[in-house]
């Protein structure tokens, strides 16, 4: 398979102008976010367009607007949406969150991200690969803040993170009044600890539900929990 696209059941993704690939952390968030009901979605940092157009596969009334800062990644992503049958209902805009929170008046159902998040840490000489993985022009703190403006009354924000931000994440939510309703705390392999978090963000003060996951037993072998999540997207893992 060719580094340079990915082809999934219904939709290829092509990466060669996006400095960050699709990897898993993508695949999960676009399988785990809450899809049903949420017909208008707003994907932050889009890159490829992958989370944008698994939305779309997942929900057939969805109409989701994806934006990114970086060009060539707008460029990626509207050639992947064009190509895909899911081009009528996904619209790929260049902008940062920041500039299109301030000037937005439409609500979303479901804000989703995979946002940057390594901060203090050192750079790489690509800009571009820069603006996909350091929070220095976008921070997932940000998305939760400026987010809540943007959110209908029953919407939620979906993200994945690092482990390591958990407690943090969740104290800052609740300083803009959202509450944790979904958690999933995503193990590599049974022996190694969490790695991520996907977080779920909404306006009700409900009981949240957590689980664990389990990507692989072993290399590239998936657990069943992993398999069930992503069948309806992956030609084969």
């Amino acid at each position: 398979m060719s580094n340079n696209f990915l082809r999934f059941k219904q939709f290829t993704v092509f990466q060669d102008c996006c400095a960050m690939k699709v990897g898993t952390d993508g695949v999960l968030l676009g399988a785990w976010a809450e899809a049903y009901k949420r017909n208008n979605v707003l994907d932050v940092g889009t890159g490829t367009g992958l989370i944008a157009l698994m939305i779309a596969q997942r929900n057939t009334n969805a109409t989701i607007d994806a934006i990114d800062i970086d060009e060539g990644c707008v460029m990626q992503a509207k050639r992947n949406v064009f190509e895909s049958p899911f081009s009528n209902r996904v619209d790929v805009q260049k902008s940062s969150f920041q500039d299109f929170a301030a000037r937005n008046d439409n609500k979303y159902d479901l804000i989703v991200s995979n946002p940057p998040y390594f901060h203090n840490s050192l750079k790489s000489p690509n800009l571009h690969r820069n603006y996909a993985r350091h929070t220095d022009s976008l921070s997932f703190y940000e998305i939760i803040s400026d987010g809540v403006s943007l959110l209908t009354e029953s919407g939620s924000i979906s993200l994945i993170l690092p482990y390591e931000f958990k407690t943090s994440v969740l104290m800052h939510a609740k300083t803009v009044g959202l509450f944790a309703k979904r958690i999933t705390n995503v193990f590599p392999l049974p022996h190694k600890p969490a790695k991520r978090i996907l977080i779920e963000f909404g306006m009700s003060d409900t009981e949240c539900v957590e689980d664990n996951l389990i990507v692989e037993l072993s290399q590239h072998k998936y657990t069943d929990e992993y398999n069930a999540l992503t069948n309806e997207f992956y030609l084969q893992k």
